[in-house]
């Protein structure tokens, strides 16, 4: 994965015999998966030719692949994709590392993991708080994260 791009999901599995794999998707966008979308992968760029939902993951066809040998064969990759051009977008990347500074200038720590959560994904920080995306008011990419937090969450 280079800068410019986000790893988007994995290859579980083969499924069928024409070389369709099921796909776990680690992002919301389920345009990564459109029919003429390329993924780049360490092998070299995966091209959809068709995609659909499959219970929790993704039913795949990519160009490279055309048999049940050949799906096998790329178990277990990573498939990356280039940003989107949202500038309202909050990539999990920009946070590590960074201090987090609540609505009163104090200092809460520095982000060292992001946990999935349903109702909103957590931030980790290095002193055991959790705190949700959700409350995150600005970014500065590695370096800075404002939260707006409600009284009590630290404590």
């Amino acid at each position: 994965m280079t800068r410019d791009s986000l790893d988007v999901g994995r290859i579980v599995k083969a499924h069928g015999l024409k070389g369709h794999v099921l796909v776990d998707l680690w992002s919301d966008r389920t345009e990564r998966l459109a029919v003429g979308a390329v993924l780049e992968t360490e092998r070299g760029p995966l091209q959809v030719i068709s995609g659909a939902p499959h219970q929790e993951r993704f039913l795949v066809r990519f160009d490279r692949i055309d048999s049940r040998d050949e799906a096998e064969h790329w178990r277990g990759v990573v498939l990356s994709a280039p940003r989107l051009d949202d500038v309202d977008a909050l990539w999990i990347d920009q946070l590590f590392e960074a201090r987090v500074v609540d609505q009163h200038g104090t200092e809460r720590g520095r982000v060292v993991e992001v946990e999935a959560n349903p109702a909103s994904d957590l931030m980790v920080l290095d002193t055991g708080a959790l705190v949700p995306l959700a409350f995150v008011v600005r970014v500065e990419a590695n370096e800075l994260v404002e939260v707006e937090v409600p009284e009590g969450l630290f404590e």
